[in-house]
């Protein structure tokens, strides 16, 4: 199966096998997924139906896509355990590579499987690379002219379509400044976050700041470091201002 460039959606088969469970019952296994990029920025998974062990039960809501069409949902229903509106089917869509699939919604369900490996988030996107380079560049971090962080060992991370970011030792950043936020966000190739917020005398600076404590196994190099929004914060590296980059951070 190849791109299609019909209402700009891509769609691409994987050579993954694909494992779904909801409430600890599977309710997919499929070594045939589908890739097909809603957004621009990462894929979504579609199943073969007859890869599906979970029953799907029509309750009577449609969705409509422009380019993908018209949309039944459906329940998802496994060994008594229910999702409601967790699955799509495009039963005629003009992408009709998608006519036999079904799309079942990331967040209603329990767990997803890449092989035998948890996957957050969503799909892996096999167009991304995450490059973590150890380096002696001197970075120097401002907020409204305080220097908050100073360090000549950084760990940048060279991620597809965002900008590099500096991961900094936290003995070489202001910790007296920084506060724990209740903020966390997860990531498919890095795992899940920990913020902080940095307060400067009256005022702060909310989540602008954070760190994997124990990052996914490929993204080891980051563990214990401190990362700042570049969109946010004034990057001095070695000695010259970066323009601060754009980005759905911003």
């Amino acid at each position: 199966m190849g791109d299609d460039n019909r209402g700009r959606v891509k769609v691409e088969a994987s050579q993954k096998r694909v494992r779904v469970y909801l409430g600890g019952q599977l309710v997919a296994d499929s070594l045939r997924p589908v890739l097909v990029w809603e957004s621009p920025h990462y894929p979504t998974y579609y199943l073969p139906a007859a890869d599906l062990r979970a029953k799907l039960e029509p309750n009577g809501n449609s969705k409509h896509s422009p380019s993908r069409g018209e949309a039944t949902e459906y329940d998802v229903v496994v060994d008594g355990v229910t999702a409601a509106g967790a699955a799509l089917r495009y039963l005629d869509s003009p992408l009709t590579e998608l006519n036999d699939l079904v799309r079942l919604d990331w967040n209603s369900m329990g767990e997803w499987f890449e092989e035998d490996e948890p996957v957050y988030v969503h799909p892996r996107n096999p167009y991304s690379r995450v490059d973590i380079l150890t380096s002696s560049r001197h970075v120097r971090v401002e907020i409204d002219g305080v220097t908050v962080a100073d360090s000549h060992a950084p760990r940048i991370l060279f991620e597809t379509g965002l900008p590099a970011r500096y991961y900094l030792p936290l003995p070489d950043v202001r910790m007296d400044l920084l506060e724990p936020s209740d903020t966390h966000t997860s990531c498919p190739y890095k795992g899940t976050a920990a913020y902080w917020t940095v307060r400067i005398g009256d005022k702060e600076y909310p989540d602008v700041v954070w760190g994997y404590r124990t990052p996914l196994p490929e993204s080891q190099k980051v563990a214990g470091l401190a990362c700042f929004y570049n969109e946010k914060v004034d990057i001095y590296l070695d000695g010259e201002l970066q323009e601060r980059p754009k980005s759905p951070f911003a």
